[in-house]
């Protein structure tokens, strides 16, 4: 085990008692069984970015340090500034950290961290005393002076008498409390107005006001913002309720109508039974009648104008049974299609049209609808104009095409 050679107090070092951070490792040594010597370990100069009390609270958990004064040595090198979260930090250590230490030392400090240090000292609590040495040996040799209690007050701070340093030391508390714990309601020091430091406090006295509006503002920013949120909020959850309190009696409208239609099909397929069964028996009657037909004993020019007849009808009935037995939803599709684009056809017009597009011949729409072929040329004529085509286009070509649109 390596002995500290100022204190001859034993040093411990674990592999991990360690913190990374971006661009550096802190690292923390315990120095006897109080004395904390914390330094980083980087190959250029960093920033301090977060000051995590994490670390310390793992050495003292693991190295059972009974309750009794800390102390702090803290080596800077390689140390040449401070990011405002670690300022910010600061205030976690003196005012919420509860084992506290009782004296702070940093040596080896940087020009450019020598204000920052000393505004950190200036703003330390009387429970804590925070002194700047030079190297390690002048800092271990503090801490043992204070661990021993052989320490003078007088020679470890400014003399009273010096206004001078007992000004600058309230001046950087002031800008420190204000800038680094954000304290904006804590009155700044003014010396007499005769001083030749009153202008400057008095400027900090109102920067400080400045900052204190600015903060109010902001909070009157953040308050309406809030409250343009909530409102927003609210309007839109009035509308989400609308809307589903609206697709709620869609979906209820939608069910009825499903329901009026199911019972619509069952309907029109005990209808249409009941058709097949009536088309069915008149077949077989029209059947047993040609065959009588054919055994009569009559003229027989007569006899074959009875069975031409008889042959028709047999035709007619078979035609309207595929075409009441054989209908799909789509074709019911596509009558409704026809109808809503062309209104002017009739109900006829329209069953001659879905007959055309089933490719039922001109002879067989003529038989189902009760006219002759000639009659049936004229319908047709009549529907080519009604349907607004162009002379070499076919109804057949059009109602095809009607049929595949989406």
């Amino acid at each position: 085990m390596k002995t500290c050679p100022y204190s001859g107090l034993p040093i411990t070092a674990k592999p991990h008692w360690k913190e990374e951070q971006p661009g550096y490792l802190k690292r923390i040594e315990l120095v006897g069984n109080d004395i904390f010597h914390a330094f980083i370990e980087s190959r250029h100069p960093v920033m301090l970015q977060n000051l995590s009390n994490n670390l310390v609270k793992t050495v003292l958990r693991e190295s059972k340090i009974p309750d009794q004064p800390l102390y702090l040595v803290w080596d800077m090198s390689n140390i040449n500034d401070i990011s405002y979260d670690y300022k910010q930090g600061i205030n976690d250590l003196i005012y919420h950290w509860g084992p506290s230490f009782s004296v702070v030392v940093f040596y080896n400090i940087d020009p450019s961290c020598q204000i920052l240090i000393e505004s950190f000292a200036a703003i330390a609590p009387n429970s804590m005393t925070v002194l700047l040495r030079t190297n390690y040996r002048d800092a271990i040799e503090t801490i043992m002076a204070y661990r021993t209690g052989k320490a003078h007050t007088e020679e470890l701070e400014a003399p009273p008498d010096d206004e001078e340093i007992v000004l600058k030391k309230e001046f950087l508390a002031a800008v420190a409390r204000i800038s680094w714990l954000n304290m904006l309601n804590h009155k700044v020091f003014l010396p007499p107005a005769g001083n030749r430091f009153y202008p400057y406090f008095k400027a900090l006295e109102h920067m400080q006001c400045d900052l204190q509006s600015r903060e109010e503002l902001h909070e009157k920013e953040m308050l309406r913002l809030k409250n343009d949120y909530e409102q927003r909020i609210t309007q839109k959850i009035i509308l989400l309720n609308a809307q589903i309190e609206l697709n709620r009696k869609e979906l209820l409208q939608h069910e009825q109508e499903r329901a009026s239609l199911k019972s619509r099909i069952s309907s029109q397929e005990m209808e249409l039974t009941r058709i097949s069964t009536a088309i069915g028996e008149k077949t077989t009657a029209l059947h047993q009648l040609h065959e009588q037909i054919r055994s009569l004993d009559i003229d027989l020019p007569v006899k074959q104008r009875m069975i031409d007849q008889c042959q028709n009808m047999l035709e007619t009935e078979l035609t309207e049974k595929r075409l009441k037995t054989e209908l799909t939803a789509g074709d019911s599709e596509f009558l409704s299609k026809l109808q809503k684009k062309h209104p002017n056809l009739n109900q006829r017009e329209l069953r001659v049209g879905l007959m055309v597009k089933l490719n039922y011949d001109t002879r067989e729409v003529a038989r189902s609808i009760g006219i002759s072929t000639r009659g049936m040329e004229s319908i047709r004529y009549r529907m080519h104009k009604k349907l607004n085509l162009d002379k070499h286009k076919s109804i057949k070509t059009y109602l095809s095409e009607l049929a595949a649109e989406q």
